[in-house]
């Protein structure tokens, strides 16, 4: 018999602070923490705004014995390892990786019970390690030589250098911290890695091989690197010397000058009813369908946009939901424009005319495109709303097109018994997730 999954713990870590009772405080206060880079001089860049996470650093989160590890965390591993903590504490388990030293407390679930399934995105090497061992690898005419840095240039890294930079080390480290021995997992597939992660964790339960998984995703471009990448990948607005980020991130507005990067880390903690209902625990949500779906090569938005209406059809199939029973919906809603287009049409596909009655709540405007990480901080927030029987205030500095409800509005109560959480990717990628109130 295949077993019901819940969601138990949040764990987020955004710009607007670490749990998620801060992003939701910060949405509900309308917050927006897209502002110009602090992290390093961004004045070489189009785009110079971004949402960081700030006062935040891995070793206040991790066990004492821990901490040393903390020097091979990218800053993507940071955000996960924090969020896990934030999810595990929100959902009242025990894990070795919170029970206080020397105490006799033993963990919620056996080791073997306990997946992971972490997104994670393409890590960039921190600059001044790498190029500081480039730098001992110059000829004589001060380019660089790879026979040089093959000879001693390679020598010069730190010894450990590459453990800071593998996609599983995301999971490797929460999993190591929580002795999670279950199965793990990592999705590497740009937006769309938190909800495919979130996807298999629910399959990994629902099978019986485990009892409770983290799962979400975590990411951070806010490097000279990922800026680079994204602004040549043409996902990125040209803010020249504008100061507030939200006047730019526009959802589905036909004239959004492009989107804005920030980072973040959305780790839920799901977990068998059976099992939550034994020990009394909690439930935010109860996650009942999961689809994913591959878009095709194309320059026409319509066409694109078939990847992710099967993956949303495939969501309410597995539900055992119809279209009008949604009562939100979580986009991706990127702010930049072909991105949302695609998304939107995908959307039209499905809900037809009744999509203008169906509010939508962006994230975008508020913490930046979080990329890997973005999925898994959206369905923390999902998971919030049903919780709360509430949607948080919008943002929007612009016009979206009519047919779509992401235009600037106040928090509101709402009756919500489903909700979507879908996400398209930047290699066609895409997945749906839908959530129901227990």
């Amino acid at each position: 018999m295949q077993r019901r999954v819940v969601i138990t713990g949040l764990g987020a870590v955004t710009p607007l602070g670490v749990g998620v009772e801060p992003l939701w405080e910060g949405l509900l206060a309308s917050q927006s923490r897209l502002a110009r880079i602090e992290r390093f001089d961004p004045s070489g860049f189009p785009c110079r705004l971004a949402g960081e996470v700030r006062n935040f650093q891995a070793k206040d989160h991790v066990p004492k014995h821990y901490r040393k590890a903390v020097k091979v965390m990218a800053r993507d591993i940071e955000l996960a390892v924090g969020a896990a903590k934030a999810a595990v504490e929100h959902a009242g388990v025990l894990t070795r990786g919170v029970i206080a030293e020397g105490s006799t407390d033993q963990p919620t679930y056996s080791p073997s019970r306990l997946g992971c399934h972490i997104g994670a995105g393409l890590i960039a090497a921190e600059t001044d390690e790498l190029t500081s061992a480039l730098a001992t690898a110059r000829d004589p005419d001060g380019d660089l030589s790879l026979a040089l840095w093959g000879e001693r240039g390679m020598g010069n890294l730190q010894p450990l250098w590459l453990l800071k930079y593998l996609p599983n080390m995301l999971a490797c480290h929460v999993t190591i911290i929580h002795d999670a021995q279950g199965p793990s997992n990592t999705i590497t597939c740009a937006e769309a890695s938190g909800a495919l992660s979130i996807g298999e964790s629910m399959r990994v339960i629902e099978r019986g091989d485990a009892d409770l998984c983290f799962s979400g995703g975590a990411e951070s471009k806010i490097n000279l690197m990922g800026l680079l990448r994204m602004d040549l990948a043409g996902r990125l607005a040209h803010t020249a010397d504008e100061t507030d980020g939200a006047r730019i991130v526009r959802p589905y507005d036909p004239k959004a000058p492009g989107g804005i990067l920030g980072e973040a880390g959305g780790i839920l903690l799901l977990e068998s009813f059976d099992t939550a209902r034994a020990r009394g625990a909690r439930i935010c949500a109860e996650l009942v369908g999961f689809g994913a779906g591959q878009s095709p090569r194309s320059d026409i938005p319509a066409a694109r946009a078939e990847g992710l209406t099967a993956a949303i059809e495939a969501a309410l199939e597995d539900a055992g939901v119809r279209a009008p029973e949604i009562d939100a919906i979580i986009p991706h809603a990127s702010g930049i424009r072909d991105v949302d287009a695609e998304e939107a049409a995908a959307l039209r596909a499905v809900f037809g005319s009744r999509l203008a009655d169906i509010p939508l709540v962006t994230l975008t405007p508020n913490i930046g495109d979080a990329m890997a990480g973005g999925a898994g901080v959206a369905a923390c927030v999902a998971a919030t709303c049903i919780q709360r029987q509430a949607l948080p205030p919008r943002i929007h500095a612009g016009s979206p097109e009519h047919d779509l409800q992401a235009g600037a509005s106040p928090h509101r109560d709402a009756r919500l018994r489903h909700v979507l959480v879908c996400s398209n990717a930047l290699g066609g990628q895409n997945a749906a997730l839908i959530m129901r109130a227990v």
